[in-house]
């Protein structure tokens, strides 16, 4: 066994932090240097598909390629808290309260991912933002996010594989029949992740596309309804923005509204969770100094363009008194079905429901990569048993997929009539569990920000760096704590307690300090001083997997370069 997150006796000097092919400043973004480091290798395939070595086994292989990568990333921002969630935010908000809550969630879920790309692409380790928690902080954060982050994949796949099979229930309502789509569905996704990370690359790329065709098909279409193109003719325009906030319980003015909105804001933060996927899968992403701050510059497009415009076209077409708004699992209580069906467009539902069902797969699949690759960077930081680190020969960690993918067996639990809320107490803890995991990247970035500045490391040479930092890790470690903090504050008002809401929402984060601080206590390990972080150890064998793109031979090809 090798480990390569020890510095060598040769990489002691804090402010040498390129290796020795690139020794000049600018050396993350000179071309020719990462050329002739291509040239000495014979086989640059070789170099692109070279394991990651760490831990037991040859370690993770860099299977994920641009265009995966790049779908990942809009796969982690699409799914059914857009198509769904929408309309329970639109019944409790309204159309404003929809729209402002959607877009500071959304100002804070990029804030979030310039934080994790600007780590990831210097320093894209397997275990992502788990292994750089114990590089720039200490290793009891680095255990609390680990543990987090995997409870927080582990317990939400079996809830996405019940999804998927009610979502089936839409077409079939013989609910019999639930434990053999449930079973049908498990046996696919486990079937995916078991063929390793490209051929997980290549599943989630479908899967992504068709959610990125739906939405934007439903919002082009929303546009035209709205101006008076559908069968009825009707021009709406601006009718539902007369009463644009919703008195939230009843509670006359100001103060009604503003919690109106703020609840859209905890339902509109557990519909942005899973962006930060893009880290774990750092580990496997071929050329990822190049792919991964692609990946990231593009995020805001993606959450302006289908969250934000999809909120704006909800929130034009269909009044937030209709019935139905955020009652169903299917795609009846979606916005956007209500809308087709106000226009009098038939068929539509069941193409919009097919689009659910393969969002739901997709987040199941998602859901079992994420989870083990959490759980072997745990392994690989020491903070869970070594075994769950063994890999294959083609990269798959085996046994850690294994172990998560036992859980997933708890779908069966939803078979039941009722059993169904069972798995919304865990959609909303592992929605909790993810703001932290949001709070804590912006920790370590903040301390990964203090370590550039105190060895003198010019941030303007990494792979990909914003120019808004530190400030706007702040602002997502800020906003993200609020969040949390106040996530269950309807149980307050008078007459509205419910203990399961309440436990739901707060256990997830009593349980990030008592984590923190019994792992402090057992590690005894200090914070890490800015003056003495580790920006060395991995970068010759990251650097060795950099190489410049193909120029394109022709426009469909450098339009298809700009896309992916």
């Amino acid at each position: 066994m090798r480990s390569t997150y020890k510095m060598s006796e040769e990489k002691t000097q804090p402010n040498s932090f390129h290796s020795e092919s690139a020794t000049d400043a600018s050396g993350f973004k000179n071309a020719a240097a990462s050329q002739s480091r291509i040239e000495k290798h014979s086989d640059v395939e070789s170099i692109q598909n070279a394991p990651y070595q760490d831990a037991e086994g040859p370690g993770l292989v860099r299977q994920l390629k641009n265009r995966h990568i790049a779908m990942i990333s809009i796969g982690g921002v699409i799914g059914t808290g857009l198509f769904l969630g929408t309309g329970g935010s639109l019944q409790v908000g309204g159309p404003i309260g929809l729209l402002l809550g959607y877009t500071v969630v959304g100002s804070v879920c990029w804030s979030v991912m310039v934080s994790l790309g600007e780590m990831v692409a210097y320093l894209p380790i397997p275990g992502g933002h788990i292994k750089l928690a114990e590089r720039f902080v200490d290793r009891a954060l680095s255990f609390t996010m680990g543990w987090n982050y995997w409870y927080n994949w582990t317990v939400i796949l079996p809830a996405e594989l019940s999804a998927a099979a009610l979502l089936i229930n839409y077409w079939d309502r013989d609910t019999s029949l639930n434990p053999a789509w449930i079973s049908i569905c498990l046996v696919v996704v486990i079937i995916i992740n078991m063929c390793g990370a490209g051929v997980y690359g290549e599943a989630e790329f479908i899967f992504a596309s068709i959610k990125v065709i739906t939405i934007t098909g439903l919002i082009i279409l929303g546009i035209v309804l709205d101006l008076g193109g559908g069968p009825n003719h009707d021009r709406i325009g601006f009718r539902y923005w007369k009463e644009p906030f919703n008195q939230y319980n009843g509670i006359s003015g100001a103060k009604g509204r503003f919690l109106g909105w703020w609840a859209v804001m905890t339902q509109a933060a557990f519909s942005f969770i899973g962006t930060e996927i893009v880290a774990i899968a750092a580990g496997e992403a071929k050329n990822p100094r190049r792919n991964i701050p692609k990946a990231i510059k593009r995020v805001y497009i993606r959450i302006l363009l289908f969250y934000i415009g999809g909120t704006i076209v909800i929130g034009l077409l269909v009044p937030q008194d209709s019935p139905g708004l955020g009652l169903g699992t299917d795609a009846a209580s979606s916005p956007f079905v209500i809308a087709i069906q106000n226009a009098g467009i038939s068929g539509l539902p069941s193409v919009i429901n097919a689009a659910l069902l393969t969002s739901a797969w997709s987040a199941a699949s998602s859901d079992l990569y994420t989870s083990s690759r959490a759980l072997y960077g745990l392994a690989l930081a020491g903070n869970a048993p070594k075994i769950f680190a063994k890999t294959l020969k083609n990269g798959l960690p085996v046994v850690s997929l294994i172990f998560c993918a036992c859980f997933s067996l708890l779908a069966f639990m939803g078979v039941n009539s009722g059993s169904g809320k069972v798995f919304s107490w865990f959609q909303s803890m592992t929605a909790v569990a993810g703001l932290m995991t949001w709070f804590g990247i912006s920790v370590t970035y903040l301390r990964f920000y203090a370590g550039l500045k105190a060895q003198g490391i010019d941030r303007t040479a990494l792979p990909f760096a914003s120019k808004l930092q530190p400030y706007v890790a702040w602002y997502s470690m800020i906003a993200c704590f609020v969040m949390c903090f106040f996530s269950g504050w309807s149980v307050f008002l008078e007459g509205k307690w419910a203990t399961d809401t309440f436990i739901t929402n707060y256990l997830p984060l009593m349980l990030f300090p008592i984590l923190y601080v019994g792992a402090k206590l057992y590690y005894k390990d200090p914070v890490k001083p800015a003056s003495s972080m580790d920006f060395i150890s991995d970068i010759k064998e990251i650097e060795a997997t950099q190489w410049p793109d193909e120029t394109p031979k022709n426009k469909l090809e450098a339009f298809w370069a700009w896309l992916m």
